[in-house]
């Protein structure tokens, strides 16, 4: 009888590992931030950039590498938040941190080109903007924004 019961423990502990394995790989890391490769998925939406999603306490940050690896810039807003009333800021991390538009910092360049959507989920949308001097600018604005210049400082 008691070798009957070992396996079937061992089966059900593999099972329960795998499980949650499974749930912990759905949740965004916690560390890695202003790391350059960090241990994190590509949730870039775009073959020109690498963005890695991160989360801590209800705060999601997204950081945008360029396809070198480079850190250019990144955004923080509270995860799952309503698009409405979310809070988008810049953080200073990156060689473009400097570069970062929301709906409450930093000046849309009109003169810029419109640059490609690098990421999405539920509630922000980040699109990069590559400069002809090298530089990159990103734009973090609602999901439901339609019209950028609308949703974002105003530029010159």
């Amino acid at each position: 009888m008691r070798s009957l019961i070992r396996p079937a423990m061992a089966v059900a502990g593999i099972a329960l590992s795998l499980g949650c394995g499974a749930a912990l790989a759905a949740t965004p890391p916690s560390t890695g931030l202003g790391q350059a490769w960090p241990n994190a998925v590509d949730a870039s939406t775009s073959p020109n950039y690498h963005v890695y999603v991160f989360e801590r306490h209800g705060v999601r940050y997204v950081q945008v590498n360029d396809a070198a690896g480079v850190v250019r810039a990144a955004v923080q807003y509270a995860a799952g938040g309503n698009p409405d009333t979310t809070e988008i800021s810049g953080l200073p991390i990156g060689s473009d941190s400097a570069n970062v538009v929301t709906p409450t910092e930093g000046t849309l360049d009109t003169t810029q080109p419109a640059g490609e959507q690098v990421y999405s989920d539920d509630t922000v949308t980040v699109t990069a903007s590559k400069s002809p001097a090298g530089t990159v600018s990103l734009l973090a604005v609602p999901v439901d924004c339609k019209n950028p210049a609308e949703c974002s400082v105003r530029g010159p």
